[in-house]
């Protein structure tokens, strides 16, 4: 009996961002509107973070509505019919409920529907995760176009009493469309976990504990020097491998764009790296805060619209955080 042959399918041999939207909550936070719960200063959220302010979202309005404004943006920039787009990927960690996703949702609201749509629970390095699944995606041939996603509202799990990341936290949702290009514009990704601190940086209790009368509502809270040690010395060692992967150098990029959880870490990252002056740095979290999946595409649609004369460019953007899980890679600026 003749085995009958099998049909597999396949896609564009490269791949490259296309472009950025993006949406940053509608309340301005100012260090001293946190200060109080904290028996903190200015001076002291600012020397240990960077953060002067951070942007949340008013009552209401939540992350899936940021993620449709980002959305939206980044499909007419793309100039991409909505038919075409095969795949709806968010990254995140405010889903107002543990099912149905986000992500379908979002498709509905888009009308994208019916591309298959997931939520990926990644956290600050759920961007990176999602850009190494929409270039498998495209190149395997399962889809032509992807759209990804990092929202995130991260106010909603904020303790004002907890001096160890509260005052860190945004809102804030960043997008974009991944497509077919004729040379390679996303390099390998090095992505990875290490579940060995899966307590260093999370919530302060489960919503099973919360359910149960034994804790409060679950907030966020993280091991300070563990997680900045662990950020910037091993993840450090991340970047060079992206780089390498990559088959280049620091003095190849245009820019550097990692997840903005705290200004100490970028400088440290940056210092590690030996980066050119001529590397413009993503700083977005001065004036934004640390949101988590949303950071990375927030800080990259910033610097672009602040130096339009990267676009073309290579960036090295790296995501890490809750898991603790990381992914890097090195993409061409649309």
């Amino acid at each position: 009996m003749t085995t009958p042959s099998l049909t597999q399918a396949s896609g564009a041999k490269y791949t490259r961002i296309l472009s950025f939207g993006a949406a940053r909550g509608d309340l301005v936070v100012p260090n001293e509107d946190l200060i109080g719960p904290i028996d903190s200063s200015d001076e002291w959220i600012r020397q240990r973070t960077g953060v002067i302010t951070r942007k949340r979202a008013s009552k209401g309005l939540n992350a899936v509505d940021l993620a449709e404004t980002a959305a939206n943006e980044a499909l007419e920039k793309a100039g991409v019919p909505r038919e075409k787009i095969g795949a709806v990927l968010v990254s995140t960690i405010s889903n107002v409920a543990v099912t149905p996703s986000m992500a379908s949702l979002l498709a509905d609201r888009l009308g994208v529907t019916p591309a298959p749509a997931y939520d990926i629970s990644a956290a600050c390095a759920g961007y990176t995760y999602g850009i190494a699944q929409a270039d498998a995606l495209i190149r395997s041939g399962a889809a032509e176009y992807v759209l990804v996603v990092g929202a995130e509202k991260l106010s909603q799990y904020v303790h004002p009493e907890d001096r160890s990341i509260s005052f860190l936290l945004g809102d804030g949702a960043g997008a974009v469309v991944v497509g077919p290009a004729d040379e390679p514009g996303i390099a390998a990704t090095v992505w990875g976990s290490d579940g060995s601190k899966w307590d260093a940086v999370g919530m302060n209790a489960t919503f099973e504990e919360y359910l149960d009368g034994e804790k409060p509502w679950p907030t966020m809270r993280q091991e300070g020097q563990t997680v900045f040690r662990w950020a910037v010395w091993e993840m450090a060692k991340v970047a060079k491998k992206a780089l390498e992967s990559a088959g280049i150098t620091s003095n190849d990029l245009s820019a550097f764009i990692p997840h903005q959880a705290n200004m100490r870490i970028i400088d440290e990252l940056a210092k590690q790296l030996k980066l050119p002056e001529h590397v413009a740095i993503a700083r977005d979290i001065e004036t934004t805060g640390n949101t988590s999946a949303a950071s990375i595409p927030l800080a990259a649609h910033r610097l672009l619209e602040e130096h339009p004369e990267l676009s073309g460019g290579l960036a090295l953007q790296i995501g890490f955080g809750a898991g603790l899980v990381y992914g890097a890679q090195v993409v061409r600026l649309p």
